[in-house]
């Protein structure tokens, strides 16, 4: 078996491949040949096209939907193990069925939790990750889990923006605590949106807690899945006086008519990381903010053993 100080390849799914290229740029590292056969039923197999052997593997792939990019990491995980490789990190910029992190009433599923385990079961030796729905899914795990924080990519281009009256917001209380630390670290104010949910991607009745008159306020928020959160806060914001509203969203799902809610809604603009790909030209008010040098230098720190909280812009 090989030593700690062994080489490395990178290989990514069908889906991240695009981020995949952009990290192996900024590694200045070639992306490794694998091969996913699909069969007529649906079924596909994994393959890797050369020896990784004695390699440390990072293998690049989101497990946004549907659940093949999940099944798909799940078989390189697999044959990774198979073929002799040394470790195997998994690197999921965007770690989906994160908001099934709890039992919130009875006889319901724990997503999240059940993730975890099959991502065990299957072989990794490590997750590199960014801005889980919620902290404490590492704990999920039984392996070294490095979570990033989009953070470091955001902080610099609010910083960019220039606003004069700049506020921070959070959409609901659960999201309070990420818009506290971007607050505090900026030296502006911070409000909070309270919403009553009637269902999942439901939201009844909202009210804003602060002031946002006159402000420039930006939205913090770890995920937009069919953005009437974010809509609906925008525009409540626009009508108790705010002059400018954005937001801020670490990963882009954008479900079914988001985007149009988006260009329908006050929002000036949102910008989100390329952790999911999303073509700007569905909503002109989208504005990508890359992840890949933040993953690659991940990798380079793992790989020499030296600390990832020191990239950190902020520590929460």
């Amino acid at each position: 078996m090989a030593s700690p100080n062994s080489s490395f390849k990178v290989f990514s799914g069908t889906n991240s491949r695009y981020l995949a290229e952009k990290i192996c740029q900024n590694l200045n590292s070639p992306l490794g040949n694998m091969i996913i056969e699909h069969f007529a039923d649906g079924e596909f197999a994994v393959s890797y096209e050369e020896s990784i052997r004695g390699q440390s593997l990072y293998l690049i792939q989101s497990t946004f939907p549907n659940s093949d990019n999940l099944m798909e990491l799940l078989l390189m995980i697999d044959a990774a193990k198979r073929a002799s490789a040394y470790k195997i990190i998994a690197v999921i910029p965007y770690f989906g069925w994160a908001r099934q992190d709890r039992k919130d009433k009875p006889r319901v599923s724990l997503g999240a939790k059940l993730i975890a385990d099959l991502l065990s079961v299957a072989g990794i030796d490590r997750i590199i990750t960014m801005d889980l729905h919620a902290d404490q899914i590492q704990g999920f795990f039984d392996v070294p889990v490095d979570h990033l924080y989009a953070s470091s990519i955001f902080i610099p281009y609010i910083q960019s923006l220039n606003l004069k009256e700049l506020v921070i917001a959070s959409p609901d209380v659960g999201g309070s605590k990420r818009a506290n630390t971007f607050s505090k670290h900026l030296g502006v104010p911070m409000v909070l949106c309270h919403k009553a949910r009637e269902k999942a991607n439901v939201v009844g009745e909202m009210r804003i807690i602060g002031d946002v008159e006159g402000k420039d306020v930006v939205i913090v928020d770890d995920m937009i899945d069919t953005g009437n959160t974010l809509c609906m806060a925008a525009d409540l914001m626009m009508k108790d006086g705010a002059n400018s509203v954005r937001a801020i969203v670490s990963h882009g799902v954008m479900s079914g008519k988001a985007s149009e809610r988006i260009l329908q809604s006050a929002l000036q603009e949102i910008a989100f990381t390329d952790s999911i790909p999303f073509d700007v030209n569905r909503c002109p008010k989208v504005k990508i903010l890359s992840c890949a040098e933040m993953f690659a230098d991940t990798i380079e720190r793992v790989q020499s053993h030296r600390s990832i909280s020191e990239q950190y812009v902020i520590k929460r």
